[in-house]
């Protein structure tokens, strides 16, 4: 099970038992071990869940019987890809091609990924790092983010392509030190599903609840501008502070400073823009972005995407409905994150088990992986648990008869 779920597939988990523990177990064996064990972690998870929604509200926001809760509790959340194929109620892993009707019909889906982190930081009077670090404002190295920030938005086959290191957010932050120490994470506990994002907001909170995030002094939620994040948010976090990803911020700043000007004339812009942003005094780009549309005029039919027209409108509009996120300097001053990267690279994780240009999946055989990942990537190790009691349920031990 474990082979099957950590290799990059079921062929190659067959190869690495074979070497690396001399045992000779089949690929499709290994793929019928995984599954079936991924489907039981699956019917527990929800068994669990649905207990935890049946619980009044006032239990469902306090904290378990013999838990304690963290002082510093981050949820966030994301969408990945894999490729569903069902035909006749089966669907295998690289081992049946699809037709070329099928191809055209297309495969990629989104799963959904779920990240919750114990953090460890300290409070301020006020905010510890007001001033810009030097590492966003260096030029090669902006460029690099905003490249890393460019995602595909249509679920083909190069959606496959993905920002090689979802970390660099959270590194940048970190060279950046001497002046502020960002939050550290103690543990962190994973969530991979391909339900519905309605489905998805009571899992996560479940586990948030398990782990006694609600009565966690200085809470968080932390994501991009996807509005399934923040309907989740609404619907089962909202005492939580919640944070978009400053790195997303700055790409939209970044992409609308450059807007219809030169790199030259846009790179004193952008450091002006970003400054303000970092400080959470988001209405002063707002303003100045509203003065450039005027400049500009406003996008009609034949503006292409990413025509300077367009860029501003969208930067705009992004900066107007996430401005009572972007509070940078109170979230410094709380010791909470400021980043998203943490769950891109937990995303990123899952993704090199599931995701592939010749991986497909049942739903069925996509949940129970992606529960399996999940369990293993977690620091809590929730399996040892699981083995545990999964013997105790067992009806009995076999009879042996002595030997005349």
């Amino acid at each position: 099970m474990y082979a099957g779920t950590m290799s990059v597939s079921f062929e190659q988990a067959s190869k690495d038992l074979q070497k690396l523990a001399e045992l000779s177990v089949q690929a499709k064996q290994v793929e019928r071990v995984a599954k079936r064990i991924g489907q039981e972690r699956v019917q527990e998870r929800d068994a669990a869940t649905a207990a935890y929604q049946k619980l009044p509200l006032v239990e469902r926001k306090s904290v378990p019987a013999g838990v304690t809760a963290p002082a510093v509790a981050v949820v966030g959340c994301d969408g990945g890809r894999v490729q569903i194929f069902e035909r006749g109620g089966k669907a295998v892993e690289a081992e049946e091609a699809p037709t070329v009707a099928e191809e055209r019909a297309g495969f990629w889906r989104e799963d959904k990924i779920g990240l919750l982190m114990t953090m460890q930081s300290e409070e301020s009077a006020s905010d510890p790092c007001p001033e810009l670090p030097q590492h966003f404002v260096d030029p090669t190295r902006i460029l690099k983010l905003a490249r890393e920030l460019k995602k595909q938005s249509l679920p083909r086959e190069d959606a496959v392509e993905e920002s090689r290191e979802p970390e660099v957010g959270a590194k940048t932050l970190h060279e950046s030190s001497e002046r502020w120490e960002p939050p550290e994470v103690e543990a962190k506990r994973l969530l991979g599903s391909r339900v519905r994002w309605p489905a998805f907001g009571p899992l996560l909170a479940t586990l948030a609840w398990e782990w006694g995030f609600y009565g966690a002094s200085r809470k968080a939620f932390i994501g991009d501008g996807s509005e399934n994040n923040w309907t989740i948010w609404r619907n089962h976090f909202s005492s939580f502070v919640p944070i978009l990803d400053f790195i997303h911020a700055l790409s939209y700043v970044f992409a609308a400073s450059m807007a219809g000007r030169s790199f030259a004339e846009g790179w004193p812009v952008y450091v002006e823009w970003i400054g303000c942003v970092w400080r959470g005094e988001v209405e002063q780009v707002i303003a100045a972005l509203a003065a450039r549309q005027l400049e500009l005029g406003t996008p009609t039919c034949v503006d292409v995407d990413g025509s300077p027209r367009r860029r501003v409108a969208e930067t705009l509009t992004y900066l107007q409905n996430h401005k009572d996120l972007m509070r940078y300097g109170e979230y410094r001053r709380l010791g909470l994150p400021i980043v998203s990267s943490y769950v891109e690279s937990a995303v990123k994780q899952f993704n090199q088990r599931v995701k592939g240009t010749e991986k497909f999946w049942s739903e069925a055989g996509a949940e129970a992986l992606l529960q399996l990942r999940a369990d293993h990537l977690s620091d809590h190790e929730p399996l040892e648990r699981f083995w545990q009691d999964r013997q105790s349920k067992e009806s009995g031990q076999r009879p042996y008869r002595k030997a005349v």
